[in-house]
């Protein structure tokens, strides 16, 4: 959004993500900046959609809802559209979000990144895969040589900035990542090359919180507070929802359950310890426990895993059966230490959620202190949240402050 002063800190101009059921009209100094926030919610959530309605909607007087309107498409986050038809009145313009005003967002993996070109509306443009190589350097160059090419190709409309999901956790305040066991490129400086070479701000996150940021703004958890997302893929990452708050800790380090120890006994992590949850319930340690059961078995990915699985390989079964149980078992220290409303999962384990979910169900009613459990959901599309996930850092970074219900809302 435009800035606006809260405090001694100054809000830049950008979209912000509001939750409307928790939305109410400010009326202290900042009343402008969270009622605009509440029109261009009003118009994400419902475009295309007039004036009128957002005044009848959002409870402002319409002289209010004009100006906010005119500031919006002056500054590019919206514009207008087709003439409604009414029967009998006048006309109203359609008002919606400007989808020439896109972001660069990519999403890197052990083993590839993804880099793609997506629109307010969460909408791909272009979406291409490259190589991860040992040399941090030399991917960034890959990736930025990627970025210049699609800058290229959509040069006639308006970038307002790169995303970037990680698997590791990113300080806040140096924006270097300081934890990344299974990528190992912790004091490389990826957000200056990037803005070098892309010429555009980037904003750097972690992957899991990425996600989680993504089923908010362009997902289904209106009326959340409390979420866990857990990713399980090379490695298991958390992103912590807490009272409306997306929470990082100091460092940006809050939410390593993974590195939390399952088996004292069991395998070294990545970490330095040994029997993590990642170690013994990741994508990594279903294939290790296949290696185990069929001793002459050629490598082979997750996905070739679950497959077998779904033909009848008993092995593949049982390393399955196995992960699930202890991707549950895992858990419990989500549930002692947050007690979510949700947890929701994403990675490869979403494309046999038949298999995995009751698995997990069953895990967590066990393990439950007090109370009702928690609903257990699936991320569908788990790497276009990861990518819609970097957008909306991009999106939220505007703000100046992490993104938040109760921040929007607040009078």
């Amino acid at each position: 959004m435009r800035s606006a002063l809260v405090g001694s800190k100054r809000l830049e101009r950008g979209i912000r993500r509001v939750d409307l059921a928790y939305a109410q009209l400010a009326s202290s100094g900042i009343a402008r900046d969270m009622n605009r926030d509440v029109v261009l919610e009003l118009i994400r959530s419902r475009q295309p959609i007039s004036r009128a309605d957002l005044a009848r909607l959002s409870g402002l007087q319409r002289s209010t809802v004009s100006l906010i309107i005119e500031e919006l498409i002056e500054e590019g986050w919206i514009r207008e559209g087709a003439v409604a038809h009414r029967p009998r009145g006048r006309r109203p313009t359609l008002l919606g979000l400007n989808d020439d005003l896109i972001m660069i967002v990519c999403d890197v993996r052990p083993v590839e990144a993804i880099v793609a070109v997506v629109d307010l509306n969460g909408r791909f443009l272009s979406r291409e895969s490259l190589p991860i190589v040992s040399d941090p350097a030399k991917t960034v160059a890959l990736i930025i040589a990627r970025m210049k090419k699609m800058q290229e190709k959509y040069a006639q409309k308006t970038f307002e900035g790169v995303g970037v999901s990680l698997p590791g956790r990113v300080d806040p305040e140096s924006q270097r990542m300081i934890f990344a066991p299974n990528l190992a490129w912790p004091h490389y400086d990826i957000k200056k090359a990037l803005e070098k070479g892309t010429g555009l701000k980037v904003e750097l996150g972690n992957a899991a919180s990425a996600c989680l940021l993504s089923e908010l703004w362009f997902g289904h958890m209106d009326g959340v507070r409390n979420a866990v997302l857990v990713t399980v893929v090379e490695g298991i990452g958390t992103g912590i929802l807490v009272n409306g708050h997306m929470v990082t800790g100091m460092h940006g380090l809050a939410g390593e359950f993974g590195h939390i120890p399952l088996d004292p006994a069991g395998p070294k992590c990545s970490c330095g310890s040994t029997g993590c949850w990642e170690i013994l319930a990741s994508s990594s340690a279903a294939l290790r426990y296949y290696a185990e059961l069929k001793c002459d078995a050629q490598p082979i990915t997750m996905q070739d895993l679950i497959t077998l699985a779904e033909e009848g390989d008993t092995c593949a079964g049982k390393a399955l059966n196995k992960q699930a149980h202890l991707i549950g078992r895992g858990m419990r220290a989500i549930l002692a230490a947050l007690s979510p409303e949700v947890i929701l999962v994403s990675g490869d384990i979403t494309s046999a959620w038949s298999r995995f979910g009751p698995i997990i169900e069953v895990e967590i009613r066990s393990q439950i202190l007090a109370g009702s459990p928690p609903r257990l959901m699936p991320v569908e599309e788990s790497e276009v949240a990861r990518l819609r996930g970097a957008a909306a850092l991009v999106l939220q970074s505007h703000t100046g402050q992490h993104w938040s219900r109760e921040a929007r809302t607040r009078a």
